[in-house]
């Protein structure tokens, strides 16, 4: 399994994704699911993956090939738009499920799909994130709901929704998609360390800031700690059942009593 997820605020976009493909006993592997495609001062694209290794591959693979080649009709070198981006990248994902099948020859027997999100900037538009699913089509990022994840997304979503708002710093946004990781990585052995971070500031044309963090990168530890600590500061100080109060009262009483 897997965990990606890009964040849109006002300030650019973040990115952030673990590294983890399998989790036995006695095979931990890794594999980068961030990859970025960046044409400094005109446009960048960043590409976070989740499903069938292969079919990733195979997608990265074409994307790859059409930008090498000057007679490819479409590429993310020359596609107007970040929407027409999306679309040309779920086409590409559509092909490699359906070529990587006939490939291996597996029928239905394996499960070849692969989600994508697909983020970035073209000159003289606003930045953008989509959502590509594994039949091709897409869905944006909107001000209402200014993330989008893909795998176990589900523990790490709570934070997203209480803390993203357009309004955030881009580095708030970044330690939040870092608390949403580490909230996951608590709860689901399937997704693991290093982290990978990418931060697209807007009009940058470029990424200004990566990280690859593992438990025991510093940075990664500290946020580990203070996250934990606040959250059991924040524990303490919930509100009281009404028979908690009458109790504490009540000994308070006695007390003062037996003085």
């Amino acid at each position: 399994m897997t965990y990606c997820v890009a964040i849109k605020v006002n300030e650019g976009l973040v990115f952030a994704a673990d590294t983890r493909t399998s989790a036995g006993v006695d095979d931990v592997r890794t594999y980068n699911k961030l990859h970025v495609f960046e044409f400094a001062g005109e446009r960048v694209f960043t590409v976070l993956s989740a499903g069938n290794l292969a079919t990733t591959q195979a997608v990265l693979a074409h994307l790859k090939r059409d930008l090498d080649d000057p007679a490819a009709a479409v590429s993310l070198r020359n596609v107007r738009h970040m929407f027409d981006a999306a679309e040309y990248v779920g086409a590409v994902s559509v092909k490699a499920q359906r070529d990587t099948a006939a490939h291996m020859q597996l029928g239905n027997t394996v499960d070849l799909r692969t989600t994508l999100i697909l983020g970035g900037q073209i000159q003289g538009e606003e930045p953008a994130l989509y959502l590509i699913y594994p039949e091709g089509n897409c869905i944006s990022s909107s001000p209402e709901t200014p993330y989008l994840q893909i795998g176990e997304s589900k523990y790490g979503k709570p934070i997203l929704d209480r803390v993203i708002r357009p309004s955030l710093p881009l580095e708030d946004a970044a330690r939040c998609a870092l608390v949403s990781l580490d909230s996951t990585m608590k709860s689901n052995i399937s997704v693991g360390p290093p982290i990978d971070l990418a931060m697209l500031p807007r009009d940058a044309l470029r990424i200004t800031h990566t990280l690859r963090l593992d438990l025991d990168t510093p940075l990664l530890a500290q946020l580990r700690e203070a996250w934990g600590q606040a959250l059991m500061s924040a524990f303490r100080s919930l509100p009281r059942f009404d028979w908690e109060m009458s109790d504490a009262q009540g000994s308070l009483l006695r007390d003062e009593v037996d003085d």
